[in-house]
């Protein structure tokens, strides 16, 4: 039960190309950012959405296949944990970041799909 406590479920759309980096140490980083949508009615009954933006990161073999196989537009399945990170910014600042490390994803977006150019 204690994956449980830190576990995160997303499926959503890629709003740009991931950004892929490759380290000296020869470790790979691949960033996106995933738009979730939810869907719900006002109190007139109208269609409403509401959309929310997470900063997902993979390491590794995921990081890799991400870059491959997701472009903007994809729509995208994906498993992992919050992680919080802190980092000191030019002018010296300590900047913190809450983000998605992602384990798994699925691309949901079919192959001969064109996605947003």
């Amino acid at each position: 039960m204690t994956h449980l406590s830190n576990h995160v479920q997303l499926i959503g759309h890629l709003g740009q190309d991931p950004e892929f980096i490759t380290f000296d140490n020869g470790n790979n980083l691949c960033k996106i950012n995933v738009a979730v949508n939810e869907y719900y009615k006002d109190k007139a009954g109208n269609k409403q959405t509401n959309t929310s933006w997470h900063r997902v990161v993979a390491w590794g073999k995921t990081a890799e296949l991400m870059n491959q196989l997701l472009r903007k537009g994809s729509k995208v399945a994906l498993t992992g944990k919050m992680v919080r990170r802190d980092y000191e910014d030019k002018s010296g600042n300590t900047r913190y970041v809450v983000e998605v490390q992602a384990d798994q994803f699925l691309n949901l977006s079919p192959v001969n799909e064109k996605v947003a150019v």
